[in-house]
């Protein structure tokens, strides 16, 4: 007589955790690619010098940043229904220690939005980073500017993207074309 393989079938509870957690990394993924997308228009955008362009984006990213505040609400109030089934703080709940409230398929499809969503957050934040630092370059560029017509000092804004004015004096009222202090 042969014994036939009987299918791994999760307690009710632990089902509909796992459809809570897949459900909440699916949208937690979603967000991130919104976001990447407007970040890299928006890095384009930079690069062509589109003013209206930027702060267009700017807001869009505003926006999308208020909905990632709710997915992380969510994801608090989900930790700290796992932590109490594990027994432990929300803050201490790992992947690992997740997988184990899950069914084994459900903890194999978790461990692998996960890892998208790690790389996509990695992902954003490199493509962030290029563009605050762009952004940077582009208002140095243009203090630079500012300094080359105004004879007698410079009202620009600050190379770390401030918006507070700035006055620098030029020696003697001359015209710079090259300011190669470091």
């Amino acid at each position: 007589m042969s014994i036939a393989a009987v299918p791994y079938m999760p307690p009710q509870s632990e089902s509909t955790l796992g459809e809570e957690v897949l459900t909440h990394l699916e949208a937690q993924i979603a967000s991130a690619r919104g976001l990447l997308g407007v970040v890299l228009e928006q890095g384009a955008a930079i690069r062509v010098r589109d003013v209206q362009g930027v702060v267009r984006l700017a807001g869009i990213l505003r926006g999308e940043m208020g909905r990632r505040q709710l997915l992380e609400e969510e994801r608090g109030r989900l930790l700290s229904h796992c932590g109490e089934l594990l027994g432990m703080p929300a803050q201490a709940v790992t992947l690992s220690g997740l997988s184990t409230l899950l069914g084994p398929a459900d903890a194999a499809r978790a461990g692998s939005l996960s890892a998208e969503l790690k790389g996509l957050l990695h992902e954003l934040q490199r493509e962030h980073t290029a563009n605050r630092t762009l952004m940077q370059l582009e208002l140095g560029f243009l203090d630079h500017l500012m300094g080359m017509l105004a004879m007698d000092g410079v009202n620009g804004y600050d190379t770390h993207g401030s918006s507070t004015p700035i006055t620098r004096a030029r020696p003697h009222g001359g015209l710079h074309v090259l300011d190669l202090r470091a």
